[in-house]
């Protein structure tokens, strides 16, 4: 049943007529008669009866507008609740970040989201994994070698976030520590700690081997930066870094000359999923957030 043609009907039975009904809707009585009577064969049995000159509801008209004032209610109900999300936005946005990102960026999106529940998540998976990551996320913060084409398909709505510089990492009694920077050719022989393969910062040092032409000794693959900084710290190689990742006492971040070195941080979504004001909020606190960083 159409659900105007169930207002008209109610708006009938608080009126008592045809014509108050019209009035009412900004109809002529003629429409308001018509719709009724459309009504009425799509309910399958006879909603008004002669009343002398005009016309009452029968039994079973009766009952379908105190059916109909249900529906109606809820339907308004329902509207009433999607204009407090367009006016005021609520709700829960599934956030997912990778480990080093959330630490840099979760703190202060938190800080600066009010009124949304915001349910975050620390993955660490190739930007390749997105598609199977927004089945679970409204956003998804991932990353990958700058050089890389940016990540995205028919179904993903994605964009640059940030760009953050690699810089190698060595103990602090390194004898690199007095440059101010450091070119690929001055790195053979070295022990390396790198991350597994297919990720950002592995990508940088497969380009350090390119313009050198030596291929670096990797003693350990492990994701975790703060595992990472130990081990260089310890004297037991150096590493390349996201800058904004340094944070251990025992290392020195030195910058690198001669090759591009960077990853970018890419936020992504459904393509729909940022007309959700709840969703716009969260990326909005992942933008000012980013800005803050270089402020």
């Amino acid at each position: 049943m159409d659900v105007h043609r169930l207002r008209i009907l109610r708006e009938f039975a608080d009126r008592g007529t045809v014509v108050a009904a019209a009035a009412a809707l900004d109809m002529t009585p003629s429409a308001v008669s018509q719709q009724l009577k459309v009504l009425a064969r799509e309910a399958g049995v006879e909603l008004l009866e002669p009343d002398g000159r005009r016309v009452r509801l029968t039994d079973a008209g009766l009952a379908l507008v105190a059916r109909a004032e249900s529906v109606l209610g809820e339907l308004d109900r329902a509207r009433a609740e999607m204009d407090r999300y367009r006016n005021t936005p609520t709700g829960v946005v599934r956030l997912t970040m990778f480990p080093s990102s959330a630490e840099l960026l979760l703190p202060g999106v938190l800080r600066r989201v009010e009124g949304v529940a915001v349910q975050a998540t620390d993955l660490d998976l190739p930007g390749t994994e997105l598609p199977a990551m927004l089945a679970d996320a409204d956003i998804v913060v991932t990353h990958r070698d700058e050089r890389a084409a940016p990540l995205g398909g028919p179904r993903i709505a994605s964009r640059t976030l940030m760009r953050e510089p690699i810089d190698l990492c060595v103990p602090t009694g390194h004898p690199l520590v007095e440059r101010a920077r450091v070119e690929p050719g001055e790195l053979g022989g070295l022990d390396w700690i790198s991350v597994r393969d297919g990720f950002p910062v592995d990508d940088v040092l497969r380009s350090f081997s390119t313009v050198t032409g030596v291929q670096p000794r990797i003693t350990q693959r492990i994701n975790d930066f703060r595992s990472m900084q130990a081990l260089v710290a310890a004297g037991l190689g150096v590493a390349l870094m996201p800058r904004h990742a340094v944070t251990h006492p025992g290392v020195v971040a030195l910058e690198l000359a001669g090759v591009r070195a960077a990853r970018i941080l890419e936020v992504a979504t459904r393509p729909g999923a940022p007309r959700r004001p709840a969703v716009a909020v969260v990326l909005a606190a992942l933008d000012e957030t980013v800005a803050a960083l270089d402020a």
